[in-house]
């Protein structure tokens, strides 16, 4: 007795048989992955950026922070939290308009392809592309500046959410920034000087408790903050949450205020998100 697969292919000749989502939805996070490795210019800036930034702080900064904490130790994970939004909010706030600009959105909205695929294309790009860059952080960093790894389960947990809920907060903001920018020439201009200003305010190149009471205030609004105390929490001493502007790590509100900006995100997109240019 024949199977279901090869009715369906004697039974029309020449047709391929049907694609699942999760299929779709894998097919398109490969071709945004060979489109983003394409683009040169987006490979350096992304992955490369983060790492280069460790080693000149690393090298400039040599002494230790008290307790045997090094600087390497304390900003490695302002890096990776930066390194984050790089590929979550600043790549899709700068390449989605590129898209939206050259009719490329336009012409998928018009093909049989499920709107989400899309979507799901570009998540599954950031989810990869964010592990890539974090993996290559990490390794240089221990292997050149002696930086000390989780050494616990709970540790490496809570790596793993913060992570999470900051570039899933990341990739729905920058999908939703995305429509901000009129055409691809200004997102860069729109993109870059946010991101930019979050990581001198939210403790990714000076230790967030030295920086003026009112820009720990604005920088607690938004989601870089968070992600770098949630992480300090991993790499650093228990002690060290004594000297976090509250006292604490307080990792219940890392999660809170990083689902609160996932959900944000979200809304925002449904609202926002546009197929096609705005007219000029």
């Amino acid at each position: 007795m024949s199977t279901t697969a090869d009715q369906a292919a004697t039974a029309r000749p020449g047709t391929r048989p049907r694609v699942g989502p999760l299929a779709l939805g894998l097919r398109q996070g490969r071709l945004e992955i060979r489109q983003f490795l394409r683009s040169r210019e987006s490979v350096v800036f992304t992955m490369a950026f983060p790492v280069i930034l460790i080693l000149i702080f690393a090298s400039i900064f040599r002494g230790d922070l008290g307790g045997g904490v090094s600087f390497t130790q304390y900003f490695v994970t302002g890096m990776i939290a930066s390194g984050l939004v790089a590929v979550g909010f600043q790549n899709l706030a700068i390449q989605i308009p590129g898209e939206r600009d050259r009719g490329v959105l336009k012409r998928l909205r018009g093909t049989p392809m499920p709107p989400w695929v899309y979507f799901a294309g570009k998540v599954i790009m950031v989810a990869a592309i964010a592990l890539a860059e974090t993996v290559l952080l990490l390794a240089v960093a221990t292997l050149l500046f002696d930086l000390r790894l989780p050494d616990t389960a709970g540790r490496w947990f809570t790596f793993g959410w913060v992570s999470v809920l900051g570039v899933t907060a990341c990739t729905l903001c920058g999908i939703a920034f995305s429509s901000l920018a009129r055409t691809a020439r200004g997102a860069s201009a729109t993109a870059t000087p946010v991101a930019l200003v979050l990581q001198f305010i939210s403790g990714v190149f000076f230790v967030f408790t030295e920086l003026p009471g009112w820009m720990q205030q604005v920088a607690a609004l938004f989601p870089l903050k968070w992600m770098c105390q949630g992480l300090r929490s991993v790499f650093l001493p228990a002690q060290f949450g004594a000297q976090e502007a509250a006292g604490s790590f307080e990792l219940g509100r890392v999660a809170l205020v990083l689902a609160a900006w996932c959900l944000i995100g979200l809304l925002l997109c449904l609202r926002t998100f546009r197929w096609t240019p705005t007219p000029r």
